[in-house]
């Protein structure tokens, strides 16, 4: 498989203001990351609330900005280029915890799927609706015209999640972000939502961030692992073996 992105030296550090006095202490969000994904592969950030997982994601999407290290993408290095930070957001899509956060709940389905191919201009109206469709069915909402048709509320979590995946297939991407997607669902479906994930992943040959808390989901989507603690990766392999054979003390734990 080819090495699809490349993350070396991530650092991301930010102040914290204290109440009574006007010097702050750095806090080291990310300090010092690197790891690498390869093409089609499942590549899982696990790590405690506070680890980092969700501002690598943020990093990677250039949402935020680094305070140094680089991000490379298909060997070459996004900086802060708009044509580059155009680039890496059309090939890196994000899967949000909170679907009901993640989409806007005055716009109809349609609207929130059709958004990323209108923000970056793909195809004329009439392609636009039918990858609209096309990426509904994929995610199994069906019958896909008359779910389009709906506001997010009139849907079940489950169903705005796959709203949600479906957004993010749309443009096609090569790696997808996935922010503890399924830890806000009913236990009844995540297995549910996991495994269309991983059918889509396969038939597509998508790159995946799994970014969890929860070992278990890891240990069932992933094919390699890093662990995150305290803003570092502090054991990485693949997923099996370091999850059975640990060898960090905050792995052990």
């Amino acid at each position: 498989m080819t090495e699809i992105l490349k993350i070396e030296h991530l650092k991301k550090y930010f102040t914290k203001k204290r109440i009574f006095s006007s010097a702050g202490s750095s806090v080291k969000a990310v300090d010092g990351v690197s790891f690498s994904i390869k093409k089609g592969e499942v590549f899982v950030l696990a790590g405690e609330s506070g680890s980092g997982k969700s501002t690598i994601a943020k990093l990677i999407l250039k949402s935020i900005q680094a305070d140094s290290g680089k991000i490379i993408f298909e060997n070459q290095e996004i900086d802060n280029e708009n044509i580059n930070i155009k680039k890496i957001r059309m090939n890196c899509q994000m899967i949000h915890q909170d679907p009901y956060d993640s989409i806007n709940p005055r716009m109809k389905i349609e609207d929130i799927v059709l958004e990323p191919l209108e923000i970056h201009n793909i195809g004329n109206k009439k392609e636009r609706n039918r990858r609209m469709i096309e990426v509904l069915q994929e995610v199994k909402l069906e019958p896909a015209k008359e779910i389009s048709k709906k506001y997010p509320h009139m849907l079940s979590g489950g169903q705005r999640q796959r709203v949600v995946l479906a957004r993010a297939l749309a443009l096609k991407p090569k790696i997808i972000l996935a922010d503890e997607p399924v830890s806000m669902l009913d236990v009844s479906i995540r297995a549910e939502m996991l495994e269309l994930m991983k059918e889509l992943q396969k038939k597509y040959n998508i790159s995946f961030i799994y970014i969890t808390h929860d070992l278990a989901t890891a240990k069932y989507f992933g094919q390699r692992i890093g662990i995150l603690y305290l803003g570092k990766i502090v054991e990485t392999g693949p997923i099996e073996e370091v999850l059975e054979n640990p060898r960090h003390p905050y792995t052990q734990a």
